[in-house]
């Protein structure tokens, strides 16, 4: 026997199971795969349980904000491009699910690389060894040439880009988010910082174009983003500082000039990483203004695809009626 004093479990106090509030059921579980089964059926056959039902709540709720005429607005990172998205994000703007749009400086690099070269992303490691990292001519004849012409008109960054790659017949324009949107009329604006894009070091590159140019998009997402109110979604997709702090300071202009009646509208952080400012700015910060919010983790290349799939079935069955839930 143990020197040493035991606890005497035998007068816990127990409850019934059936009294007991329990976090997972039976009900909730996945459906068994069978061959056949349509989209929309698999993801009502994924567990309700944490994330699996999301994917569909966000898809419905842009259906339904589109169906109330509120915007949809999709912010992100440069990655977004790079892992071959672009299309998927084109589609949704064409047929009017996704009403604006906002990147980094990287997506208007990768973009504009896309749409004229069919070629993108180097190898930092090589180029940084060779002294030849970011040094590509053409790109940065391109970039900079065209935002300042077009900020000189009066444009945004995006607008400018997205004019010229449609208008100058970019060899690869159907796969370019910026020549798509203006094709589309969709808004899609570019936030810059000054120093963190290759194409800054370039001697062509105008400061004062570059940032009345940002400004000038800032403007123009925050106008847009007004709509958000009263059923809008506003996504985060794979932007870990500069899009999250934007989104923030637009929110708070419009809190500023409309009050509590800026509310009730779906932040979501896409990510293969959650990060803090992200789902601090566009989730926290949105359920704390009376929204909701939901962060989803994965693969940019598995995820964006889903949501795209589950947008266009929900949309279009039944006539384009979304179901009660």
């Amino acid at each position: 026997m143990s020197k040493y004093q035991e606890f005497d479990l035998s007068k816990l106090k127990t409850q019934p199971i059936a009294e007991r509030f329990s976090k997972v059921k039976v009900e909730d579980f996945a459906k068994p795969p069978h061959s056949g089964r349509s989209f929309v059926e698999f993801l009502s056959a994924l567990p309700n349980i944490l994330s699996g039902p999301d994917i569909a709540r966000i898809a419905k709720s842009v259906v339904k904000a589109r169906k109330k005429e509120k915007a949809v607005v999709v912010a992100i990172g440069g990655h977004v491009i790079k892992t071959g998205c672009a299309p998927v994000l084109i589609e949704l703007m064409r047929t009017g699910c996704v009403t604006a749009m906002a990147g980094n400086g990287a997506v208007g690099i990768h973009d504009s690389e896309i749409a004229l070269f069919g070629t993108t992303s180097e190898d930092v490691v090589a180029g940084l060894q060779s002294g030849e990292f970011g040094m590509v001519r053409e790109t940065a004849e391109f970039y900079n040439s065209t935002i300042r012409e077009g900020v000189t008109q009066g444009m945004g960054i995006g607008e400018a880009l997205g004019r010229r790659l449609e208008e100058s017949m970019a060899p690869h324009r159907d796969k370019s988010l910026l020549a798509s949107a203006w094709r589309y009329g969709v808004p899609f604006t570019l936030h810059i910082s000054i120093g963190s894009d290759i194409m800054h070091f370039h001697p062509n590159a105008d400061g004062a174009s570059l940032g009345e140019g940002s400004l000038r998009d800032f403007r123009i997402l925050t106008a847009h983003m007004a709509n958000l109110a009263h059923g809008g979604v506003l996504l985060n997709i794979g932007s870990a500082v500069v899009l999250p702090e934007v989104l923030l300071k637009a929110v708070a202009i419009l809190r500023n000039q409309l009050g509590d009646s800026f509310t009730d509208f779906l932040g979501v952080n896409f990510d293969f990483i959650q990060h803090y400012r992200s789902n601090q700015q566009v989730v926290t910060r949105v359920k704390s203004i009376g929204g909701d919010g939901i962060a989803l983790t994965g693969h940019h290349e598995i995820l964006i695809p889903l949501l795209g799939q589950a947008i266009t079935d929900i949309m279009y069955m039944n006539g384009g009626e979304i179901d009660s839930e």
